[in-house]
């Protein structure tokens, strides 16, 4: 049987409540779930209307940051004043061959991709 999607991706995060706050009030994310959890709390956040979940797990304190997620938006510009305005660190947006994309990490080191849609 085919494996047929991705469902979580798993970011290391030192702190639940600033990444929550990144995601939410920086990114507008939704949060998908908030649950207790025996190592903290299972706390999934996503783009509005995103099948795949970004779980903020706190308990990996040995896991590298993750690089090279993709992420789409229709506006680069606007996120890029968005993560300014908020002081996080990004680079772009930059017109490449393959697309328009902005590079951007989380406060905790996490690297992603954005491709203009």
């Amino acid at each position: 049987m085919p494996i047929s999607s991705i469902l979580t991706v798993t970011l290391p995060v030192a702190d639940q409540e600033r990444a929550l706050a990144f995601y939410t009030g920086v990114l507008d994310f939704e949060v998908r779930t908030d649950n207790p959890f025996p190592m903290g709390r299972w706390l999934t956040v996503a783009p509005k209307g995103a099948a795949t979940t970004l779980l903020l797990a706190s308990w990996f304190p040995e896991m590298p940051p993750i690089g090279g997620l993709v992420l789409a938006a229709p506006d680069l510009d606007a996120l890029a004043a968005r993560l300014r305005e908020h002081d996080a660190a990004f680079e772009g947006p930059s017109d490449e061959p393959w697309g328009r994309q902005l590079l951007f990490r989380d406060p905790f080191g996490n690297g992603f991709v954005v491709s203009q849609t």
